[in-house]
């Protein structure tokens, strides 16, 4: 009895955790999260990814550098990454590459701590979760 009732737990909690995760992309590195009723991107280990407004209006352009990017770190993209439906890529003033979703370059918050994290959403007004 104890042994179906471990099962059972078991069994719901990978529900759980298959629908909390809608969609992959990039091979798993980024995924369709629902975080308080969006579909938040984050990457593979459930980190809240951002946008930022002063990027231009989508333009695939990054302005986020420096001290900014010391508290706005940019998704990477590994060397090699080739651009994928709505991602896509962008080169970065000191040459390194980042990911883009639908123009919009993507950032962590450096105080998000965890999975889940959304304290980056609207700081400064500029901020916001990346939605799908």
């Amino acid at each position: 009895m104890k042994f179906r009732s471990i099962l059972a737990g078991a069994t719901a909690l990978a529900l759980l955790a298959t629908s909390a995760f809608a969609t992959d992309y990039l091979g798993g590195a980024v995924k369709s999260t629902d975080i308080g009723g969006k579909m938040v991107l984050t990457d593979a280990n459930g980190m809240t990814l951002y946008t930022f407004d002063k990027d231009t209006n989508g333009d695939g352009k990054s302005v986020c550098n420096d001290d900014c990017a010391a508290k706005w770190p940019p998704l990477a993209a590994d060397a090699g990454a080739a651009a994928e439906g709505d991602f896509t890529l962008v080169t970065r003033d000191d040459g390194s590459t980042m990911w883009a979703y639908k123009g919009w370059p993507l950032y962590y918050w450096y105080e998000d701590t965890a999975p889940g994290d959304i304290s980056g959403d609207g700081v400064g007004g500029v901020w916001h979760l990346a939605i799908e």
